[in-house]
């Protein structure tokens, strides 16, 4: 395999990072339908590089989730891979096959079309790096799930499938 053909062709380089600090807030918090601002089970959503600031390349966001927090259930992406980087306690990960309880260090690669889900059924809170590649506009759809119970039917599929999401 071999590197992918230059797509800058300056000779110098640039001066175009971005730093974020931890100390950084959450830039979305979702909370449980009916739940108080500061219910414990909320998930904040980091957005540490998104498709619009890395030019479509990938997105990488930190989720923070609080106990017994619920993720998605099973689905699958038809357009971009999603990768789970676990930062701080226990996450249960589902890679297609199983259920896997996920600690600090470990690492699950879901290829497009990988069957996949998450949840924090640990007592305790959890926190996760997850990258999808290439970047697509996910904020629309962390920020849209707290809504998803007062949809219809038809509106929460149309929701899903806007944002590339299939459910088994």
């Amino acid at each position: 395999m071999s590197y992918p053909e230059p797509r800058y062709f300056g000779e110098h380089g640039e001066i175009n990072a971005s730093f974020r600090p931890e100390t950084t807030g959450p830039d979305f918090v979702a909370k449980p339908v009916g739940a108080a601002d500061d219910d414990p089970k909320a998930t904040s959503y980091h957005y540490l590089s998104t498709t619009a600031s890395t030019g479509g390349e990938y997105g990488l966001y930190r989720v923070d989730m609080g106990p017994e927090s619920v993720g998605p259930s099973t689905h699958f992406h038809k357009a971009i891979s999603e990768s789970f980087f676990i930062l701080s306690g226990a996450m249960r990960l589902f890679d297609g096959e199983r259920w896997i309880t996920a600690t600090s260090g470990d690492y699950l690669y879901v290829p497009v079309g990988g069957l996949h889900a998450f949840r924090n059924e640990s007592g305790e809170p959890a926190s996760m790096l997850m990258l999808f590649a290439p970047g697509a506009p996910r904020e629309g759809y962390f920020e849209g799930l707290p809504e998803l119970a007062s949809l219809s039917e038809e509106e929460r599929r149309e929701f899903v499938l806007r944002h590339d999401s299939f459910f088994v």
